[in-house]
């Protein structure tokens, strides 16, 4: 049987033999693969660059107070760092997982390298300022890399914050965010007119609404692009389940349909950093997996929107 049949949805781990001919682990959630080139996209702003692939934690990491969860995570955690991951993105919406966050930092740390990215969610000047101190306090972070106002919540008035505490050095970039397809003409209207050093939307090889508009004015301004939802919300796998991924996958080191999806994505010009987020380890390595080797060109890129289409 050849690696195609076995890796035909997201629940099919990784770590077949034919598998083993492209990616091969060397230590407890460490992988190299057959090209060990980490893929990494420059934060147009300050040239600074990122791992293609990141860590988002909607839904995943809130787990409450659930200790056998958590211990499966510090694993999941350990792996993302092992695989060169450094972006985290997380908010004060996403229930308990901005504390999940900084225990399993505590639990797996020092990282010296982590990119922290979380939002302000609420209204008011005030209630924006507590908020993003007990995220602060939360993470056990003394600043955060990346501070982004979540879905355009109030955003006028927070925009005048994070302005004013980048300029104390309490966080070192700006962003906005949406998220379903939502806003988009609002959040262009935006983007033109504020200097924003990041821009958080849906992004994926079926949803591709933000190509039209979003994609190429975050390239025009100088923006850099987090994508979330890269999986529609899992959807995507059902409607390639019992589907072979085609061979010349191969040819951009795509060993599943997750790798093929998230390379896709990070193959966009646009694009700096895509944040699957997963509770599950062997997801962790199957995303870690499509940020190495090589990535598609303009071609490939259309003949993987084509292939899709087709199914």
């Amino acid at each position: 049987m050849i690696l195609n049949d076995y890796l035909i949805s997201r629940r099919t781990f990784v770590g077949t033999l034919a598998a083993a001919l492209t990616a091969v682990w060397l230590a407890p959630g460490k992988l190299y693969a057959a090209d060990h080139t980490l893929i990494r996209k420059t934060i147009p702003s300050t040239g600074e660059s990122l791992p293609a692939i990141g860590l988002g934690s909607s839904r995943t990491l809130d787990i409450g107070s659930d200790q056998t969860a958590l211990d499966s995570l510090v694993e999941v955690m350990q792996a993302f760092f092992a695989n060169g991951g450094q972006l985290i993105d997380s908010s004060p919406m996403y229930g308990s997982a901005e504390q999940v966050i900084g225990e399993l930092l505590q639990r797996t740390g020092p990282h010296d390298k982590l990119f922290a990215a979380t939002k302000v969610w609420t209204d008011g000047e005030q209630d924006g300022i507590r908020q993003m101190q007990e995220s602060l306090r939360k993470w056990g972070l003394d600043r955060f890399d990346l501070m982004q106002i979540h879905n355009l919540r109030d955003w006028q008035v927070h925009l005048r914050t994070l302005r004013d505490w980048k300029a104390a050095g309490k966080i070192r970039y700006i962003g906005i965010t949406t998220s379903h397809g939502r806003s988009h003409e609002e959040l262009e209207t935006i983007l033109r007119n504020e200097p924003f050093d990041f821009v958080q939307f849906s992004y994926n090889i079926e949803d591709r609404s933000a190509e039209e508009r979003l994609l190429p004015l975050a390239t025009e301004r100088g923006i850099a692009v987090l994508v979330n939802r890269p999986f529609q919300r899992g959807s995507l796998f059902s409607k390639v389940k019992g589907q072979t991924l085609p061979d010349w996958a191969a040819d951009i080191d795509c060993s599943s349909w997750g790798q093929f999806f998230l390379k896709f994505i990070v193959s966009h010009p646009a694009v700096t950093c895509v944040i699957p987020a997963t509770s599950k380890l062997h997801h962790l390595q199957d995303n870690m997996a499509a940020g190495f080797g090589r990535i598609p060109d303009a071609a490939t890129r259309k003949r993987m929107i084509d292939f899709f289409a087709a199914l």
